[in-house]
């Protein structure tokens, strides 16, 4: 069986608390700021930028090696999502613990799945998709302009602010798509799915390969034999590699790539220490383009 291992960024308390504001269990009442809870640093960034000295924000999930997929929620966590205004939170399963703390509850929620540009696609990780972090930028906005009516422009005036920034990203993976495209590519997990569609790329990863690693299962010896393929046959121009989901099978992958001389992207789920979303995803964007250059 596969197993997460941890990944240490360095500084990573310095990063997290640079990146969101950490409050305690009922603030809200204690400053009179809105008190919002997302389910991990990624969200609970992007919830800080809009919420900027307005409102308070704490997120759960801020180890790079942890799992949302199969976190499930403290004493000391449920009470924060009790006694939070609003709630950000993935959707689609990804953060599952979430959803089931709210289930049958009267909250206030922004979900990012169900903001998704694209209802027929399936992949959980839209935090890599320009269009419904947008959205979702505009949904915590119009949230907390109801919570907290006195400070509902300036919200307002920070989503746009932080939907202009995003539109830097996706001109970096539209310009990708021109000067390549249709590049084969290879992930050892479908994290950056939505920035590899915003590329105009080909992943040509097997499904039944993808889908075991995603799962944390062994894949079957016949689906590693063909991902190994792609890259031996350099069928492939990248390989798109998670660093926060390893094992002897993905090492071996790297290996192979770095033997036949192709390039390696390593991505994350969680927010390195020091950086913000934009950052964040701009070097992700940028790093794919120079891969291909």
């Amino acid at each position: 069986m596969r197993t997460r291992i941890a990944i240490r960024f360095a500084g990573i308390a310095v990063g997290v608390a640079t990146a969101v504001t950490l409050t305690a269990c009922g603030s809200s009442n204690d400053s009179g700021k809105p008190n919002v809870v997302a389910s991990t640093n990624v969200w609970g960034d992007i919830a800080t930028t809009i919420a900027g000295p307005d409102a308070s924000v704490t997120s759960l999930i801020t180890d790079p090696a942890a799992d949302p997929h199969s976190h499930e929620t403290s004493a000391v966590e449920s009470a924060k999502i009790s006694d939070a205004d609003l709630i950000v939170y993935n959707g689609g399963g990804y953060d599952e613990f979430i959803e089931k703390a709210i289930q049958g509850k009267d909250r206030q929620t922004v979900d990012a799945f169900e903001s998704r540009t694209d209802k027929s696609d399936e992949n959980e990780h839209v935090f890599y998709d320009m269009g419904t972090v947008s959205t979702v930028a505009d949904k915590i906005a119009a949230a907390l302009g109801e919570i907290d009516s006195a400070h509902a422009s300036a919200y307002t005036e920070r989503a746009a602010a932080f939907k202009g920034r995003l539109a830097a990203i996706t001109t970096i993976a539209t310009k990708i798509g021109a000067e390549h495209p249709k590049t084969p590519v290879l992930q050892t997990e479908p994290l950056a799915h939505y920035l590899l569609v915003a590329a105009g790329t080909q992943d040509l990863t097997p499904h039944e390969f993808q889908e075991a690693i995603e799962q944390e299962t062994d894949p079957a010896p016949a689906a590693v034999a063909a991902t190994q393929d792609l890259l031996t046959g350099k069928k492939v121009r990248v390989l798109v590699y998670n660093i926060q989901t390893e094992d002897k099978i993905t090492k071996d992958l790297r290996s192979i790539a770095q033997s036949n001389g192709l390039p390696i992207v390593e991505v994350t789920e969680t927010l390195p220490a020091g950086v913000d979303y934009i950052q964040w995803q701009t070097e992700n964007a940028k790093a794919l383009a120079a891969a291909l250059a």
